[in-house]
């Protein structure tokens, strides 16, 4: 029985350390197909705007897509790592942003959850209902 045993592919160096730790640095890629990306929601001018400017970029995507009710002064305030404040003083309803504005812009009678249990018997919620 070989104990610690980590096969190392052909061209690779050797691995240091313990067998487990090992696992921990994967760097591999793997492209999505072009029929796989051109299908994407998101495109690669989206990943490029984040790279040049992060706390800019998650700054933009928090006032487009939720309802602030203070908005916040600072998207990211990194003086005291390891830890991170992200959209400082801001102040949202979590609940408002689930539910309620979808019913004020006349998405009420969506489904916002299905539930499907193990018998097969199944429940719909819409965003009215769970208001």
């Amino acid at each position: 029985m070989r104990e610690n045993y980590v096969h190392t592919p052909p061209g690779r160096p050797e691995p240091d350390g313990d067998a487990l730790e090992n696992l921990l640095h994967e760097n591999r890629r793997f492209a999505p197909t072009p029929e796989f990306a051109a299908d994407a929601v998101v495109g690669a001018g989206v990943y490029a705007e984040a790279e040049a400017d992060r706390p800019a970029f998650w700054a933009k995507q928090a006032r487009e897509l939720l309802d602030w009710d203070t908005d916040f002064s600072q998207a990211l305030d990194w003086s005291e790592p390891p830890f991170a404040k992200w959209f400082v003083g801001g102040k949202v309803n979590a609940a408002y942003n689930a539910l309620d504005r979808h019913v004020e812009n006349g998405l009420g009678d969506r489904v916002a959850i299905f539930f499907e249990g193990e018998p097969g018997d199944t429940r719909t919620y819409t965003y009215a209902q769970l208001t």
